[in-house]
């Protein structure tokens, strides 16, 4: 909900636009009938002036409850977003590693977008619809009181059964939506990240039909909810039409006797109307709830109140300097674990690393080589000692250790823009020139001019670079940044054999004399490119 200091302009204006509606409707029927028994046009005078204030007001509150209303709403949003993209940088990568992208953007996305309607669609008209009907009520019964416990008796009719019926009809399926939009996402976003590979091994048609059946399962679902509000709403006109059918026969006795005149009896009559017109809203605000609930149930989900233990705590806050390296690295009888793993992925490791040093760490898949890597840099906690330059790391930010450690992963990610702008996330205040010298270091010096100079771009995830050159590119932005221990985890994996040991040169004689290198492989290596190997195999360290 947005802050009451500024939603309750839109509660107030919202409530004056529809309380106008009723007023028009009344003082109209009132003066129309008047009107008929030709009285002098003073006493028409002020229900005239009546009318045209009212249908004025109406659209001008209605145009204001929009106006304030919405802005609160976008403004709460933006902060709500903001708030759940705040939840869930501590959860990246590793404590998101099981869940679906679609189901991360569905939230971020459409489920927050739902929750706007928690204010406009439900608050909002409850609030005003209850107002106006007892505001009605009132009006009623000062007029002529049966009727009024008629309207009365209506409306808790209609708001039971109306209510009770879109529970009964599309509650199964409001709570659905939102899980079968987050499916349908997930088939899309699988379909066109993987389209190559699906196209190459004949799978492309399988995708395509998982994702018809997902829109037509999501499409299902809309319908019903349709069905399930029109048909509240065909009882919502049923009941005011029973309303001011019940008014006209307790009204009935009165204008015979001459205790009700003609005016009087249109506006018992006809008001009904208007208030059910009103009143309409109820019903879909109640199918509205249902589905922010929905919505804020598949967020909560999404971000939970505390990250997982088996990630780095951020309890220290960050301060923006890199602790020094001093003497080295030094891991000592450490244990990692992943989130929502059975048992620790390493167990009991030891590992020093020194200024200049190129450590190359071997073991097949599986076995925790990149449990290592996430541990080093911190997205992932180390039971036992883990120091940095005689520091430990349990008493720094994982972000100022993250300015020591980096880290180049098996597939780095690159953003849909230039080479430019992929570089400066690195260091935003190089010039063109230390870009190209970065590029040049990792042999990517011609490549670059072919490609027509920085302003190249690399495309969605760098789908217009090959693997080893993506390697190159993420290898330059951390030349860029100048970490003192780099960890490059599988940097040959997706490129040819024939040129891996290549890329390997050039990435390991790009680094400088003074930087330390862990090399994560499960192939071998030329010896002359590290200083020492060592094995990891069944999450243990040994060689």
């Amino acid at each position: 909900m947005p802050p009451a200091r500024r939603f309750w302009w839109s509660l107030a204006a919202g409530f004056a636009s529809e309380a106008s509606a009723v007023a028009l409707l009344a003082v109209s029927a009132w003066l129309i009938v008047r009107a008929s028994e030709q009285p002098p046009v003073l006493y028409l005078s002020f229900a005239v002036v009546g009318v045209r204030f009212f249908a004025i007001s109406r659209a001008v509150f209605r145009y204001l409850e929009r106006l304030t209303g919405h802005d609160a709403a976008l403004r709460q949003l933006a902060s709500t977003r903001a708030a759940l993209v705040r939840r869930l940088v501590p959860l990246a990568p590793d404590g998101l590693a099981r869940t679906r992208r679609g189901s991360v953007l569905g939230a971020l996305v459409d489920d927050v977008d739902e929750l706007q309607n928690l204010p406009l669609r439900v608050v909002q008209p409850l609030v005003s619809s209850a107002l106006v009907a007892l505001g009605a009520v009132v009006l009623v019964a000062v007029v002529w009181w049966p009727a009024a416990l008629t309207l009365l008796a209506c409306l808790v009719l209609a708001a039971a059964i109306a209510t009770l019926w879109g529970w009964i009809a599309g509650a199964r399926a409001e709570r659905s939506i939102a899980p079968l939009r987050a499916g349908l996402a997930d088939a899309v976003l699988d379909h066109l990240t993987a389209l190559e590979v699906l196209e190459a091994f004949g799978a492309e048609e399988q995708s395509r039909a998982r994702i018809a059946r997902a829109d037509a399962a999501l499409r299902r679902a809309v319908v019903r909810r349709s069905g399930a509000q029109a048909a509240t709403t065909a009882v919502v006109s049923l009941l005011a039409g029973a309303a001011s059918i019940a008014a006209v026969l307790v009204a009935a006795p009165g204008l015979a006797s001459g205790s009700l005149d003609a005016p009087g009896l249109a506006v018992v009559v006809l008001v009904p109307m208007a208030v059910f017109e009103v009143f309409a809203a109820v019903p879909m605000a109640a199918s509205a709830w249902r589905q922010v609930r929905a919505s804020a149930g598949r967020i909560a989900a999404s971000t939970p109140a505390a990250p997982p233990p088996q990630l780095a705590p951020e309890t220290v806050a960050p301060t923006g300097e890199a602790p020094e390296l001093g003497t080295g690295l030094r891991l000592e009888g450490a244990s990692v674990r992943w989130p929502g793993a059975p048992g620790p992925a390493l167990r009991g490791v030891d590992l020093t690393l020194h200024p200049g040093e190129r450590v190359l760490v071997m073991g097949s898949s599986g076995a925790g080589k990149s449990t290592l890597a996430h541990a080093l840099v911190r997205f992932l906690e180390t039971d036992g000692a883990y120091d940095i330059g005689g520091r430990s790391v349990h008493g720094l930010s994982p972000d100022d250790v993250r300015l020591t450690v980096g880290l180049c992963e098996q597939h780095p990610m690159l953003f849909d823009e230039d080479i430019r702008q992929n570089l400066l996330f690195a260091r935003d205040t190089a010039t063109d020139a230390d870009l190209e010298a970065a590029l040049d270091r990792v042999g990517l010096g011609p490549w670059l001019r072919e490609r027509g100079g920085l302003d190249a771009r690399v495309g969605e995830r760098g789908s217009l670079v090959s693997g080893g050159q993506a390697q190159r590119i993420a290898l330059a932005r951390a030349l860029l940044r100048g970490f003192p221990v780099l960890v490059l985890d599988e940097p040959t994996a997706g490129v040819d054999p024939a040129a891996s040991d290549r890329l390997l040169a050039d990435l390991l004689g790009a680094v400088s004399d003074d930087q330390a290198v862990v090399l994560i492989s499960h192939v071998a290596v030329p010896d002359a490119l590290v200083d020492r190997i060592v094995r990891i195999e069944d999450g243990r360290l040994t060689g």
